[in-house]
């Protein structure tokens, strides 16, 4: 079986791949000449997912599945969430998106915060929704060079340390993204 993961990112690309058995053939965006930008103009992570799935479906053909995260703070009434790449403004820059949530949670206790991603498989005229979370809080400054997006400030639930420090085996263990594609891959494994 052939499957397209509606990415661009060649780590996430491999780190699925790793997680499949040989019989599944996961193939990237460029594999089938997709260098379409969709706009991810949904308002739920879920709806972004969805978007970018149809459109591999309806214009390549392709069996596939694509996600979208978001980090949800507490305080923030789940804000950054479906806009968290793009929280500080455009152009998307995780720098600014970090300083921006800093300082909206520099005088607040709770820093309670959950990164949730949604995947959206589409799979033989059907469509499977699976859900990825990962509840932590915000630390108070940047912690480590691994990763990107949030990851310095962000400190998963039972660890004392960010995802920024961990490596990806152990942070894709235990990280909403690796939950979903978790997931995905029993489903994948079951339906065969």
């Amino acid at each position: 079986m052939k499957l397209v993961f509606a990415t661009n990112n060649l780590n996430k690309l491999k780190e699925v791949q790793e997680m499949l058995s040989n019989s599944i053939e996961i193939l990237s965006l460029k594999d089938i000449g997709c260098f379409d930008d969709v706009e991810e103009t949904e308002t739920t992570l879920e709806g972004n997912a969805k978007l970018k799935a149809d459109h591999i479906i309806q214009k390549f053909g392709y069996h596939c599945f694509a996600d979208d995260t978001g980090l949800e703070v507490e305080i923030l009434n789940g804000k950054p969430g479906v806009y968290s790449a793009r929280f500080a403004g455009e152009p998307a820059n995780a720098e600014n998106n970090m300083q921006k949530l800093l300082s909206e949670l520099s005088d607040k206790k709770n820093r309670k915060a959950q990164f949730r991603t949604a995947v959206c498989l589409n799979l033989d005229g059907k469509q499977f929704l699976f859900e990825g979370i990962c509840k932590g809080a915000i630390l108070k400054k940047k912690e480590g060079e691994k990763g990107f997006g949030y990851d310095p400030i962000f400190q998963p639930e039972g660890y004392h340390q960010s995802f920024a420090t961990m490596n990806a085996e152990e942070k894709n263990k235990i990280s909403h993204r690796g939950i979903a594609i978790q997931k995905l891959v029993a489903f994948l494994k079951d339906d065969k």
